[in-house]
């Protein structure tokens, strides 16, 4: 090292420094028993690895490599969140389940990456949810699609709402991931099965009919409803404002309770107004019981409370969505809206 040194700063004392002290460097090959044992001391409750070579992420290699040049291996890591929380119908015992997860395992992903960091490895570790990369919105904000990562390593299979469910903690889970610039020793393989038990109560909860029974997901109806106080929702809010004549023309438009709603996004993290087709779904070891021993009540415990409540539900004109809200829930209000972006 000492012959690459420049001249101008051999004897500046940090490089003297490093120069006297012994380094190894960085283990070739990250060894999976080491570094799964760093990830659950760290707080995740379950991890997996894979190449970013593997072919069926080839979709993601372009963004990480813009994220992470030289990146070798995906750290897939998993969170799991409290049932009965994400059940509630009370939204705000919900979301804070959400945003409390997700702090936990972006905490999680911070201390990994320290660890890996202080043995030598250069590494990386994107947001689990938000903040994103909103430059490039309406398009891909994502640094990396943590989905296809969890499935690739064998974490779980995506279900027909579009969640990845865990073999043992069913889709009560939040995922992050970690780039690494080294190869590790053993990469995880996707299940041979999958936890889904296409129950459809998914279809059943999804108050703007974003689920098909056949397995079709209709994403505006999903993110116009459930994302109302996200991204394209906020610009229609204040698509609204500006459109608006006076306050009371305003207030005509958008009800105290809305604007209390938008208020607490803004000062708390934004809320979700759905999510239901986490709540019910009865999949994985951990959370299947219940459904098993009784269906029926398992359904009323679970499922009829959600259908019951009365809210808003936000579609846009002409669609399929309100078509299904309007026949499906005559006892919840509906709402027309603009998604809040160009030409959707």
């Amino acid at each position: 090292m000492t012959d690459r040194v420049p001249g101008r700063i051999a004897d500046h004392p940090t490089v003297r420094k490093v120069l006297a002290r012994k380094t190894e460097p960085p283990p070739a090959v990250i060894d999976a028993d080491w570094l799964r044992a760093i990830c659950l001391d760290a707080g995740a409750d379950d991890v997996a690895f894979a190449s970013v070579g593997n072919p069926d992420l080839e979709s993601e290699l372009e963004h990480v490599e813009s994220a992470l040049p030289g990146a070798k291996s995906y750290i897939s890591l998993v969170v799991r969140m409290n049932r009965d929380n994400v059940r509630s119908v009370a939204r705000s015992v919900a979301n804070q389940e959400f945003h409390r997860t997700g702090e936990i395992i972006n905490e999680a992903a911070h201390r990994i990456t320290r660890a890996l960091q202080d043995t030598g490895h250069r590494a990386l570790n994107p947001s689990a949810t938000f903040p994103m990369e909103m430059d490039r919105f309406p398009g891909r904000i994502w640094v990396v699609a943590h989905k296809p990562v969890a499935v690739a390593s064998g974490l779980g299979v995506m279900g027909i709402h579009r969640n990845v469910i865990h073999p043992k903690y069913g889709n009560f889970i939040l995922l992050a991931t970690i780039l690494v610039d080294a190869p590790i020793s053993s990469y995880g393989e996707p299940l041979d099965y999958s936890p889904c038990l296409e129950c459809k109560l998914c279809v059943a909860a999804c108050p703007v009919g974003a689920i098909g029974k056949h397995g079709e997901f209709d994403f505006v109806a999903c993110s116009v409803h459930n994302y109302r106080e996200f991204m394209g929702g906020f610009t229609d809010y204040v698509q609204t404002i500006a459109d608006s004549e006076d306050a009371a023309d305003f207030r005509s438009r958008v009800t105290d309770s809305e604007n209390a709603s938008m208020w607490q996004s803004l000062s708390f993290k934004a809320n979700y107004k759905a999510a239901y087709c986490l709540a019910v779904c009865p999949a994985g070891e951990d959370v299947i019981e219940p459904y098993l021993d009784d269906r029926k009540g398992f359904m009323d415990l679970v499922l009829k409370p959600l259908q019951a409540k009365r809210e808003t539900l936000y579609v846009l004109p002409n669609s399929a969505a309100k078509a299904h809200a309007e026949k499906r829930y005559p006892h919840k209000p509906v709402k027309v809206v603009d998604s809040g972006i160009a030409g959707r």
